[in-house]
C-alpha cells in the first residue's frame, strides 16, 4: 500500500529538512511504499532551494514550485493532481500538524472510513487567533448552509476516490476544506495533538482572511442573494408601515409642516442600500466573469523527482 503527503510549503525554508525527516521516521513503520509532495507557493525565501537538497537526498520526496504564490489551496490541488498514493494526507510544512498523527488517522480508516479528520485536541494559537476563527467559520457556515469546526483544517487522511472526485470541481475558488465536505464520502474525525508553530508566524493576515472567507462565500453560496432579497422584502413591509402611519396622521390633522429631514434620510439609505446589493450582484458578476476566462488556477514553473 502507498501513502501520499501533500504539504504547500511557504516561508519554509527552515521547516521542511524537520518535516521530511519526522514524516520518513513515522511513515517507514506502516506503510511499503510512500511519497511526500511538497509544493513551494512563490515563497520569498530560499524554500525551493531547501526542497532541491531534500530530492537529491530522498528520492521519495517530490518537489513541486509555483510560478508564484496562489494560495495554499491552489498549491494544495497542484499537490493532489500528482499524488498516486491509495491514502493521501493534506498538512501543512509549518508542523503543528505532527506527522507522528498520520498513522492514528490511518488506523482509523481501518473501519470503513473513506476520510478521516485530524480534529486538534488544544489548539496552540493566540487567543486572538481562535476568536477570529470562530467568527470566520461561524460566518461561512451561516453563509454557506455548511457545518463547519473551527478545529478542523487541511489536516486529515483521504481516500484517493475523494481527491479523484475533488479535482473533478472545476471550481475556479479552490477552498479544500469545504471540497471535501461537498463531495461527501463516508467520513470522521479524531483528537489529535497539536503544536505550536515550530518557526515565525502565519502568513494569513487579517485583509487575506476576508478577502479567502469574501471568495469562498460566493464560490460556494448564493444566500447573500438571497439575503439581500429578505432585506428588500423587509423593508418595503417596513415603509408600508410607516407610510400608511404618517398618512393616517396627516388625514387627522397631526401634521402641519412635512419634514425635510426625513426626505433627505430615507433618500440617502435607500441609495446606501441599492448601492450595497448592486455590489453584491457585482462581485457574483466578477466571479462569474474569472470563471469564464478559464485561466489555470496554478502554473507549476519546475519539478523535481516527478
Amino acid at each position: 500500500m502507498k501513502i501520499s503527503i501533500i504539504s504547500p510549503v511557504y516561508l519554509g525554508h527552515n521547516l521542511v529538512d524537520g518535516l521530511v525527516e519526522r514524516l520518513k521516521n513515522s511513515l517507514s513503520e506502516m506503510f511499503e511504499q510512500y511519497e511526500i509532495i511538497l509544493v513551494e507557493d512563490g515563497s520569498p525565501d530560499n524554500s525551493w532551494e531547501a526542497i532541491e537538497n531534500i530530492c537529491i537526498k530522498n528520492e521519495n520526496v517530490k518537489g513541486i514550485k509555483l510560478s508564484r504564490n496562489f494560495g495554499q489551496h491552489y498549491a494544495i490541488t497542484a499537490g493532489l493532481t500528482i499524488a498516486t498514493g491509495e491514502w493521501v494526507v493534506v498538512m501543512d510544512c509549518d508542523l503543528q500538524d505532527q506527522p507522528e498523527e498520520i498513522l492514528k488517522l490511518f488506523d482509523k480508516t481501518k473501519e470503513g472510513y473513506d476520510i478521516v479528520y485530524a480534529q486538534r485536541e488544544l489548539r496552540q494559537d493566540s487567543v486572538l487567533k481562535k476568536i477570529s476563527s470562530k467568527l470566520f467559520y461561524k460566518t461561512f457556515g451561516y453563509l454557506t448552509d455548511s457545518k463547519q469546526d473551527p478545529s478542523i483544517a487541511n489536516f486529515g487522511i483521504y481516500n484517493q476516490k475523494v481527491i479523484k472526485s475533488i479535482l473533478s470541481m472545476n471550481d475556479h475558488v479552490r477552498f479544500f476544506p469545504t471540497m471535501v465536505q461537498w463531495v461527501g464520502f463516508k467520513s470522521t474525525k479524531i483528537n489529535v495533538k497539536h503544536s505550536s508553530r515550530a518557526e515565525g508566524k502565519s502568513s494569513y493576515s487579517w485583509r487575506k482572511l476576508i478577502n479567502l472567507a469574501i471568495d469562498n462565500i460566493i464560490a460556494f453560496s448564493d444566500k447573500p442573494l438571497k439575503l439581500t432579497i429578505r432585506l428588500g422584502l423587509f423593508i418595503a413591509i417596513l415603509s408600508f408601515l410607516f407610510g400608511s402611519i404618517y398618512i393616517y396622521r396627516y388625514i387627522n390633522g397631526e401634521i402641519k409642516v412635512l419634514g425635510f429631514a426625513s426626505i433627505v434620510i430615507s433618500i440617502w439609505f435607500l441609495s446606501g442600500l441599492i448601492i450595497f446589493i448592486l455590489g453584491i450582484i457585482g462581485l457574483y458578476l466578477g466571479k462569474t466573469f474569472d470563471k469564464v476566462k478559464e485561466r489555470p488556477t496554478y502554473i507549476i514553473s519546475k519539478k523535481i523527482n516527478l
